[in-house]
């Protein structure tokens, strides 16, 4: 079910062999926005749309292993979906577990590096042992890297990094002048994989809702209607090439950009 090797190896990608050989973002971050509208629409419980939409994770994490994708980050669960009703946050801590259960040695079998981010200390401890598990199995692993952020906010990942580094302030560690963004970036999560290259949102809201608030800085955004149980991978090629068309500056000018492409 999931599984990785380069793209030249497969020929069931829905991107066409240019655009395969075109550039495959290193990095791609995902809010999975729509489930809930997905359901509502077929008269369906909310949490018939999240179990759909776990079939659309699946699809999404095995084409970017085809294409050659380094690290997939999925938005599963925000600091801020505990305001959600008390029956769907169970429901939806419950089909966490069941995924994890049934997904983990699958992973594992195709050299995915599992990691989950955020604060897991509010979650129940059974939960939090499946999780502690599956990242052990998977930690060495060094296909595509997946992380699912579950109770995790950018606000929160950016007071905890500023607590860390106020600390070795306090011990004479560092100094107030050694803080710029290299070490900000040190004390964040995710702190040991390249920021991500592309952003994609479904479900047709157009904010990044306190997702990778830092992270985010330089990166393409892209969204798109589609809810995420109708997200597939020729939508993901959509996305992909949207990016491919886009000149990455960084502040500079597109003529320097050009000219360093040539040299």
């Amino acid at each position: 079910m999931f599984f990785n090797r380069s793209a030249k190896q497969t020929n069931i990608s829905p991107l066409g062999q240019q655009d395969l050989e075109k550039k495959i973002p290193e990095h791609i971050a995902i809010i999975m926005d729509g489930n809930g509208r997905w359901a509502k629409q077929r008269k369906l419980p909310r949490v018939a749309g999240h179990r759909s939409g776990v079939e659309s994770v699946r699809q999404i994490v095995k084409e970017c292993g085809v294409i050659g994708v380094k690290v997939l980050t999925l938005f599963a669960f925000s600091s801020e979906n505990w305001r959600r009703p008390e029956k769907e946050v169970s429901l939806l801590m419950e089909l966490f577990m069941t995924v994890l259960k049934t997904e983990a040695k699958k992973l594992h079998k195709n050299n995915v590096q599992l990691r989950v981010v955020g604060d897991l200390s509010q979650f129940p401890a059974k939960l939090q042992k499946y999780i502690q598990d599956v990242t052990e199995l998977t930690q060495e692993n060094d296909g595509l890297v997946l992380n699912i952020a579950a109770n995790y906010g950018g606000r929160w990942d950016v007071i905890n990094a500023t607590k860390e580094i106020a600390k070795l302030v306090e011990l004479n560690v560092i100094k107030p002048d050694d803080i710029d963004e290299d070490l900000m970036y040190q004390h964040l999560s995710f702190a040991d994989l390249p920021e991500p290259s592309l952003f994609i949102r479904t479900g047709g809201e157009q904010r990044i809702s306190n997702f990778l608030l830092w992270h985010l800085a330089y990166t393409e955004l892209f969204f798109t209607d589609e809810l995420w149980p109708d997200f597939n991978e020729k939508s993901l090629a959509k996305a992909i090439e949207s990016f491919s068309c886009r000149q990455r500056r960084f502040g500079r000018t597109g003529e320097q950009v050009e000219q360093a492409a040539g040299a």
